[in-house]
């Protein structure tokens, strides 16, 4: 509680000012949104031009941008508040906010894709791959990733990260710097030490036909994806305090590191660190602009769900499709699988949602003491995913 009232104490009132509403955070997660489903309505209705198909691909980025808005807004929440029993108030809270649904998806999901061998699962989904899916351990295990529920692994690495937040907020508080020598380590020994023994290890398991699926559960890995997360931490604090010129020179530091340890072990994980790195430069621009478009706003405070059902939705409507494959059939099918995928989020926010939400609230408000200094961010909470 002390380290919470140091850290919301801490902040200058031009700092605060970047995180003072949330609509801007809800554009980014409405961004996100539409990029992830950019990408798979472009693998299951091809455009068949090679330039719309690569812009469709690139949706893929949205995950990350997910990254970026996760960590600052978990650190905008901890920040936020001054309140007795902190980490325990804030799993109660994330877990209320996430396992809900995706509990709801593991049944329809296995009805939807049946439990037989898959790219993802090559010897087929069993017990344990259900159970680690449905304790979020299923990061772990590279036939547990995306198995169970499509795109599942960036939950994984959501909840994998959740757990070890307020550990790493507490230990490092405001210093953005840490954050990210933090980072620079992780990268470092995941692709110098890490990698090259997991992909060994499991190319063994698996056998040599399946090492493009290894590689793929590898590169999807938490380990692989907590320097995200820890650059999103680093760049609340920056925004909120105001960026030193150290800042850039642990950056070109970590740029000069990967490349070189890319070019010693061939990790290939350099070009996907510029393009984090990238996105967190747009993410930051995002917020200092105070960003605003009602319509990303909508989606983005439905994202969440909108990620989870958005998959079933491409799903039926590819088993009743009527047209060819073609631009024209790439934009409607976009259109549509945006509209009931939003659709099947409202009904959900009434339906599991927002009972959810009330249930943490009744759990975490008792002896909570919510700092006065900040009201006008309470609503950020409410649209995270």
């Amino acid at each position: 509680m002390q380290g919470q009232a140091r850290l919301a104490a801490g902040r200058s009132e031009q700092g605060t000012a970047p995180f003072g509403r949330s609509h801007t955070l809800d554009v980014l997660r409405g961004l996100a949104i539409a990029g992830v489903m950019a990408i798979h309505v472009s693998q299951s209705f091809p455009s068949n031009i090679h330039a719309v198909d690569y812009a469709f691909m690139c949706g893929w980025t949205g995950v990350n941008v997910f990254y970026f808005v996760s960590a600052m807004t978990m650190c905008l929440m901890w920040t936020q508040r001054v309140e007795a029993s902190p980490t325990r108030k804030f799993y109660i809270r994330r877990a209320l906010r996430i396992a809900p649904l995706f509990w709801l998806a593991i049944p329809v999901y296995l009805v939807i894709n049946g439990t037989g061998p898959s790219d993802n699962a090559p010897n087929g989904i069993g017990p344990i791959q259900v159970i680690l899916t449905a304790t979020f351990l299923h990061g772990f295990w590279p036939d547990s990733v995306n198995s169970v529920v499509p795109g599942d692994w960036s939950i994984a690495a959501e909840m994998t990260f959740y757990l070890v937040f307020p550990l790493l907020v507490t230990a490092f508080g405001a210093r953005g710097h840490l954050y990210v020598a933090l980072a620079i380590v992780l990268h470092l020994v995941n692709v110098c030490l890490f990698k090259p023994w997991a992909f060994a290890l499991f190319s063994a398991y698996y056998g040599p036909s399946h090492e493009a699926f290894v590689w793929t559960t590898l590169h999807i890995s938490f380990l692989n994806q907590l320097p995200v997360f820890l650059v999103g931490c680093a760049l609340f604090f920056s925004l909120r305090d105001g960026f030193a010129r150290s800042d850039a020179a642990i950056y070109a530091v970590f740029i000069a590191l990967s490349f070189v340890a890319n070019r010693l072990t061939g990790s290939h994980e350099f070009n996907y660190l510029m393009i984090n790195l990238v996105l967190g430069a747009l993410v930051a621009g995002c917020i200092k602009l105070a960003i605003r478009f009602q319509p990303l706003e909508a989606l983005g405070r439905n994202s969440y769900s909108m990620y989870l059902s958005h998959f079933a939705v491409i799903y039926g409507l590819r088993q009743l499709w009527p047209l060819a494959d073609g631009l024209v059939s790439l934009l409607i099918a976009y259109v549509l699988t945006a509209a009931l995928s939003y659709l099947v989020a409202r009904a959900t926010w009434h339906l599991v949602e927002r009972r959810a939400q009330d249930l943490a609230h009744r759990l975490t408000s008792a002896g909570s003491d919510r700092s006065p200094l900040r009201p006008a961010i309470a609503a950020t909470a409410a649209g995270m995913r």
